[in-house]
């Protein structure tokens, strides 16, 4: 399978933090912005960014505040959802762009729709990879996965500032790990709560020998090693810190209102069972101009596991509602 080089990185002042920032596409194709989840690195976007490009659209990609070569803040109240949305209003100020279509996954996707409704005036468009729209829920988001999973939920665990140095020095087998091959899709349905035990999992899976085989990772080796050194070198705080403002952000939405009228992607990844096709069974009430497509018999890591089709899906349709690049 063909992983392109990425394009190399410039650091961008964007208000708050400097960000470090992969750019690609002639600068007057259309503009398109890639947030990367966790525990990822703008470094997942390798083939869109080259497919996107080539198809003329101006894409640019930073590292999130608190993950590779951006700034590390290390305060937990520094990643709340309005410094983050800030980061990327101000990576696009710095940019000189004044709208751009967002395309966010994992964690980048739980950002971008928060800034689509904080910040429609920045959107062509916005599109989701695995990540849906969802509406507020009636609890705090702790709350309701402490009670989905129990307090081995890897969020709940992430919750712990104690828990910063879990993966030091393991950063390399952390990779492996976390990079598996999902479940066949007919067994989703039947995953005990305990599949979300990333933590304890990661234990047991080190006890019983680690990686036994290339074949049971869906990044390859020499990508996984980049990712080992520069977690190694920032550590997972920041990572983590994302997640400890999950009550905090829900807070800041209450009387925010959810619903989109920019068009809308939705991408949806079969295998998925952190983040399953059905959880955007709510997005259609949201969203007044969607388009939604499965990606069959793929995981989380649908740009590593199916990078041809998801490339395939965003310039459809992108070219559909905002040209040819």
């Amino acid at each position: 399978m063909n992983h392109p080089d990425m394009p190399p990185a410039r650091r961008v002042k964007c208000g708050e933090v400097t960000l470090s920032v992969h750019e690609a596409g002639p600068e007057d194709g259309v503009p398109v912005l890639l947030l990367h989840g966790w525990p990822e690195l703008a470094l997942s976007w390798a083939r869109q960014i080259e497919d996107l490009a080539g198809a003329g659209y101006r894409v640019i990609a930073p590292d999130n505040r608190g993950f590779g070569a951006s700034d590390v803040p290390h305060e937990v109240e520094a990643y709340g959802i309005d410094h983050l949305v800030g980061d990327y209003t101000g990576l696009l100020d710095a940019l000189g762009i004044e709208k751009a279509v967002w395309v966010g996954h994992d964690w980048g996707g739980i950002a971008m729709w928060h800034a689509a409704a904080l910040k429609p005036e920045r959107f062509l468009g916005a599109a989701g990879v695995c990540t849906p729209h969802l509406p507020r829920g009636s609890k705090p988001p702790t709350e309701v996965l402490e009670g989905m999973a129990g307090e081995e939920h890897y969020i709940i665990r992430f919750q712990d500032e104690d828990f910063d140095d879990f993966w030091k020095g393991r950063e390399e087998a952390f990779f492996a790990f976390v990079f598996m091959p999902p479940p066949p899709t007919g067994e989703l349905d039947k995953l005990p709560a305990s599949v979300t035990h990333l933590p304890r999992r990661f234990e047991r899976w080190l006890e019983r020998g680690g990686l036994k085989s290339e074949a049971d990772c869906v990044v390859p080796a020499h990508l996984r090693a980049r990712y080992a050194k520069a977690y190694a070198h920032t550590g997972f705080r920041g990572g983590f810190n994302w997640y400890r403002n999950l009550d905090a952000n829900w807070q800041r939405m209450a009387g925010v209102d959810l619903r989109l009228k920019m068009p809308c992607k939705m991408i949806s990844a079969e295998a998925d069972f952190m983040l399953p096709p059905k959880l955007a069974q709510f997005m259609p009430v949201l969203c007044s101009d969607l388009d939604m497509d499965v990606i069959a018999e793929v995981g989380h890591w649908v740009q590593y596991e199916a990078p041809d089709q998801l490339s395939a899906q965003l310039i459809d349709w992108l070219g559909r509602r905002f040209g040819k690049g």
